[in-house]
């Protein structure tokens, strides 16, 4: 790579580099899966960064983001509306943590240290891990289901064997497991080559849509069947906004993770811009278009696109053999990417010289398992109203402390050596700074009673009946998380540290 191809990395000179790891190398908050990436690593362009969100963002529950929203009372363009609206918020925290990943050319883990301290970044990414591990459950059983349908054309028999459905969730899970053995760069091949294989198969769902279901204007015409529900959209949008937003905020936490990998800023952010909001708007409108051509064909919606591919390509088990292993890369490549890589790093950073990326990945594999994905995927309300906005609200507050730290207490400096110490610049009192734990709490504490009321209501469908103030909060997800907490962060900095002082890194030249 040429230097002028790599002016945007913070540290552009590869023997200043490697001066700085050879003395990071004997702490105990180093190990090569964590090292700043240099020059000779950053292979990512930006079609592979639009392929890997285009590869994350088409999945089974993209798909199916739009169904629990019109089941609480949307129209088709309402819930369109809402989940574009929501993409295009969540790009804002996303590219704006990006960029120290491929400025400074250092994982999630490691950025987080220089606000949280360089233990109190476990707290954060461990919280980041355990979800994700959750949506790898999610995910796995989500395959496992598209796998069962797979064997099923292949074998009528299938169905008959005694938990068929969990014998190819184990198995969907242990080709996860393999591919994570190959590391980081399994996930990129896997991302290049799945993109346009993904696109070419939504948009064949879509045209059949249109076609079996009358044309455009009769499947629209449709569509007003799929509502369910009867809450006012406006009484609907804030806490389902909040949920479209906390749908991808995982993402924005840990995106220097692949950021750090990237030739150029221009790379990421043009990368990010084309693959991210339009893939997911693109492929819930596939959602929304092709279920409402199932109420015109099959005179039912079927939100579920391995049970309709299944009753489409019935009659020819060579094509819904195709699909369904389409069906699958789908599953896989959302997950290697968006579940697996950012716990892998997260976990690794808990004791960085025992556990590699890799070992990461394996204990991500085993929790995906015994967070029960099966219950958390069957009911729609729990999905998009208590799973998504729940978490959303947590780590909203986590990026808000990030991102005032990095761009506005910091001014995007850090000090890459001080990122590996014990008793550096960023070990506060303990290896903690108080003021991010402190406006995490301030932010997060004040919609526990909400979300303890939506986890203890019955079918809960986003909107409470006679809430109090407080329970209202949650209303608003990450929203007020991420605002309360960003500003209480931000006051907070003013009170003087006692960290060592250590001179930042200069701009770049």
């Amino acid at each position: 790579m040429e230097r002028d191809e790599y002016r945007d990395l913070a540290v552009n000179d590869p023997a200043r580099l490697a001066a700085i790891k050879a003395e990071a190398s004997v702490s105990p908050l180093y190990n090569n899966d964590l090292a700043p990436t240099g020059p000779e690593d950053r292979t990512w362009s930006t079609y592979n960064i639009a392929a890997l969100w285009i590869g994350m963002s088409i999945v089974i529950t993209t798909y199916t983001l739009a169904s629990g929203l019109m089941a609480a009372g949307m129209n088709w363009w309402q819930a369109l509306l809402t989940i574009s609206l929501g993409n295009v918020i969540v790009l804002i925290p996303m590219l704006l943590n990006a960029h120290a990943g491929t400025r400074y050319g250092i994982p999630f883990p490691v950025f987080v240290r220089a606000s949280f301290g360089v233990r109190g970044a476990n707290f954060a990414a461990i919280a980041r891990a355990l979800v994700a591990c959750g949506w790898f459950g999610i995910q796995t059983w989500i395959g496992g289901l598209a796998l069962d349908a797979l064997m099923s054309a292949a074998w009528s028999g299938w169905a008959e064997v005694a938990h068929h459905q969990f014998i190819t969730f184990f198995v969907f899970w242990a080709v996860q497991v393999a591919i994570i053995l190959r590391g980081i760069e399994g996930v990129k091949i896997l991302e290049s080559l799945a993109a346009p294989l993904l696109l070419a198969g939504g948009l064949v769902l879509l045209v059949w849509g249109f076609v079996a279901g009358g044309g455009v204007g009769n499947v629209f015409a449709r569509s007003a069947e799929l509502q369910a529900g009867q809450v006012p959209f406006w009484a609907l949008f804030p806490s389902a906004l909040a949920a479209n937003v906390g749908y991808w905020i995982t993402l924005s936490l840990n995106i220097p993770d692949f950021t750090r990998y990237a030739k150029s800023q221009r790379s990421q952010v043009v990368g990010q811009v084309i693959g991210l909001p339009l893939t997911m708007t693109a492929f819930s409108f596939i959602g929304i278009a092709v279920t409402a051509a199932t109420v015109v064909v099959y005179g039912e919606p079927i939100w579920d696109p391995v049970a309709l591919v299944g009753r489409i390509t019935g009659d020819i088990p060579a094509l819904l053999i195709l699909a369904m292993i389409v069906v699958v890369i789908a599953q896989i490549s959302t997950n290697m990417a968006a579940n697996v890589v950012s716990p892998s790093f997260d976990f690794s950073n808990l004791a960085p010289k025992y556990v590699s990326f890799r070992t990461g990945g394996i204990i991500t594999a085993v929790i995906g398992i015994i967070s029960f994905p099966w219950l958390l995927y069957q009911s729609a309300g729990a999905y998009i109203f208590t799973w998504l906005v729940g978490y959303g609200s947590l780590l909203g507050a986590i990026g808000a402390v990030m991102i005032v730290d990095y761009w506005i207490v910091r001014r995007r400096r850090l000090s890459l050596p001080d990122l590996y110490k014990t008793d550096g610049r960023y070990a506060y009192s303990g290896g903690w700074n108080w003021r991010a734990i402190a406006a995490v709490a301030i932010g997060v504490v004040p919609v526990l009673p909400g979300f303890l009321k939506a986890a203890t209501t019955p079918n809960f469908a986003g909107v409470f009946e006679n809430p109090t103030f407080i329970e209202s909060l949650y209303n608003y997800g990450l929203f007020f998380t991420f605002a309360v907490a960003g500003l209480a962060y931000l006051l907070l900095s003013f009170i003087p540290s006692r960290a060592p002082e250590v001179a930042e890194e200069p701009e770049a030249t």
